[in-house]
């Protein structure tokens, strides 16, 4: 939107009409092309912005694949550890299943074992202590039946 000069009526009267107006076209070709530099500078400073913000968003793309391919890298190099290591583990939980099974194995023919003699031994007392109660029951027997 131009803006046209004008010059106050006493320019006119002091310089003339020729002169005022030949001054007052100039001012308006000035201004004019200072407007159209300043459009071109625009320009030419958009311009090298966007080509700034293309490059920056290709950059940018290239950088989202260079961490789209290491994420893909370190997820599968993760995956390969975490088998390797869950190989491991089963490979351990494997070996203590195997020393848990013999021991309690063992544990069970010593707890078998211990209970057959204690057993024997519970067997053993059992007798004892019957036959002593048998003998003693066929004493006082015999004393009451001879008391008799």
């Amino acid at each position: 939107m131009p803006v046209t000069a004008r010059l106050s009526r006493r320019f006119y009267e002091a310089l003339g009409d020729d002169i005022a107006n030949e001054l007052v076209d100039w001012f308006n070709a000035v201004d004019l092309t200072y407007r159209t530099e300043l459009r071109e500078m625009n320009d030419l400073n958009r311009d090298r912005i966007e080509a700034r913000f293309d490059a920056l968003a290709a950059e940018l793309r290239a950088m989202e694949a260079r961490l789209i391919g290491k994420h893909g890298e370190l997820e599968a190099r993760f995956d390969g550890e975490l088998g390797e290591l869950e190989a491991r583990f089963d490979g351990k939980l494997g070996r203590l299943e195997a020393r848990m099974n013999a021991r309690f194995d063992t544990l069970q023919s010593l707890v078998g074992k211990q209970l057959a003699e204690t057993r024997a031994d519970l067997l053993k007392w059992m007798f004892v202590f019957w036959a002593g109660t048998m003998l003693t029951m066929i004493g006082f027997l015999v004393t009451v039946i001879r008391v008799q």
